[in-house]
């Protein structure tokens, strides 16, 4: 032989599950999808069985449960990817419910092989799989038919170039002493794994003969499309990213929208950066944020805006309301509670995407936290990095804001070591000043770019953010010493 056998891959037609496999399932193998009752193992085969169904790859169904076909069929045909004219012409059922019962498996085997040879699929499911295994007889002689079952049928199934799906209620322990494994080509595990009083579905290629796919766990979710599996990988880096790639020593500024804070950021802040509003409440955090999206707007470039706990529905900040009822901005919003971070990443991708946004804001970081699942806020640095890097890949400039509880005089930018994620970090705090609070401002970082490193004072207005000169009499007030206000003759 000359060259390598190369195997044909099929897409599923499962957003995210052909990452995790690597590219594709492999043509003509023989699959089990594993998990417990309710993790989306049903609905997962026929989500992939509509999408490979057609007249030149004919599907076969075989159900072994007592439940009629049709039951099963009232329930699929609420998912999106259900076409109604495939069935009976690109897809028949059959059930083996009345063949199990005598626990033969030769008769089950060969009314199996009657139908696919009489129908030539290029697809077999059998669901549900588990009630062949407990058909089985007790005792060594029944696992060795069970065992000469599963390996005759692999083998047919081979022949017929049929790539086969077994569906089954196994737990992680039990599959891998089951006989079906010494078979199976590949194995995909659903799960629902409880954290406190949250539920997550999760799915993890356990096994995949040929190809290098995907390992550990990843959140997927059913909704009114069926399944949609978020891989938990990192994007690529962006081109500018690479290593020898020549470093941008002069970016392109992005405009605030607050004349002031353009000023402290020598010009706006570095296209495709993210910066981190942080103050604790009532500083103006939104505000900027707000303003950001609405020079976005006059500038004729779209936005995203994240809300959590002040839904767009509910937003008193009238500005942001009319820019969203504009369409100068989409508004994604999350009202569950035990939210995964991969759903929120992949509808913030999504409406940038749709929309061309070049700026994105998220408003606010500490609202997230409330709505995060336990793991993902029991490590919620790990899920604003992975939201920040894959918004940084897609190459928008972004805001995300902080609250913080001000104690004056402690150096603090951010909790979780969140300041360390983001390109830049613009804090906002209150100072007491002759028995009232006034308002300052002042520009932490700004990742390979100068900026202002003066304390100013600013003040809310109808117009925005006013901000004023520098206040050099605030001495000690970001060096963790007492606040002694100077005054203006002391000042040089």
């Amino acid at each position: 032989m000359t060259g390598k056998v190369t195997l044909g891959k099929l897409s599923t037609g499962v957003p995210g599950l052909d990452v995790l496999l690597g590219g594709g399932l492999a043509e003509f193998s023989f699959n089990l999808i594993a998990g417990a009752p309710g993790s989306g193992k049903t609905t997962l085969a026929h989500q992939i069985m509509f999408a490979l169904a057609g007249p030149q790859r004919k599907a076969l169904f075989f159900t072994v449960l007592g439940e009629p076909p049709i039951k099963m069929l009232r329930y699929q045909q609420q998912y999106a990817f259900f076409d109604l004219a495939k069935v009976g012409v690109d897809i028949e059922y059959i059930n083996l419910a009345e063949d199990l019962r005598s626990g033969d498996f030769s008769g089950v085997l060969e009314r199996i092989t009657k139908e696919v040879e009489s129908f030539s699929p290029g697809l077999v499911f059998v669901d549900s799989f588990r009630s062949v295994v407990q058909t089985a007889r007790g005792g060594n002689e029944g696992i060795a038919d069970l065992q000469q079952f599963v390996q005759e049928l692999g083998t047919r199934m081979a022949s017929w170039q049929a790539t086969t799906f077994l569906i089954g209620e196994y737990m992680h322990p039990e599959t891998e002493a089951n006989p079906i494994l010494t078979v199976a080509d590949g194995l995909v595990a659903l799960s629902q794994q409880v954290t406190e009083n949250s539920v997550i579905r999760k799915a993890r290629i356990v096994k995949m003969r040929g190809q290098a796919h995907l390992g550990g766990f990843h959140t997927f979710r059913i909704n009114d499309r069926g399944i949609e599996i978020f891989p938990r990988i990192l994007p690529t880096l962006a081109a500018d990213r690479h290593p020898g790639t020549p470093v941008d020593t002069n970016p392109r500024r992005v405009p605030t929208g607050t004349p002031g804070l353009d000023a402290l950021l020598c010009g706006g802040l570095p296209a495709g950066h993210s910066a981190l509003l942080v103050g604790p409440t009532g500083v103006g955090k939104t505000i900027l944020a707000t303003h950001f999206l609405e020079e976005g707007a006059r500038l004729g470039e779209k936005g995203v805006v994240a809300t959590f706990e002040k839904g767009a529905s509910r937003l008193r900040n009238a500005r942001l309301a009319d820019l969203i009822q504009a369409g100068h901005v989409v508004a994604v919003e999350h009202r569950a509670i035990d939210l995964p971070v991969e759903e929120l990443l992949d509808d913030l991708l999504t409406a940038i995407r749709q929309s061309g946004a070049t700026r994105v804001v998220i408003d606010s970081l500490s609202e997230l936290g409330l709505f995060l699942a336990p793991e993902y806020r029991n490590n919620f640095r790990e899920a604003v990095f992975r939201i920040l890097t894959s918004l940084a890949k897609s190459g928008v400039s972004v805001i995300v804001t902080l609250g913080l509880e001000d104690r004056f005089t402690d150096m603090r930018f951010s909790h979780s070591e969140i300041s360390f994620l983001t390109d830049a970090v613009i804090a906002l705090r209150y100072v007491e000043v002759d028995s009232r609070l006034q308002k300052l401002i002042t520009v932490v970082k700004v990742r390979g770019s100068g900026h202002s490193r003066e304390l100013h004072a600013f003040e809310i207005t109808e117009r925005g953010l006013e901000i004023g000169a520098a206040m050099p009499q605030y001495e000690g007030l970001l060096s963790g010493r007492p606040l002694q206000r100077r005054s203006d003759n002391d000042v040089e």
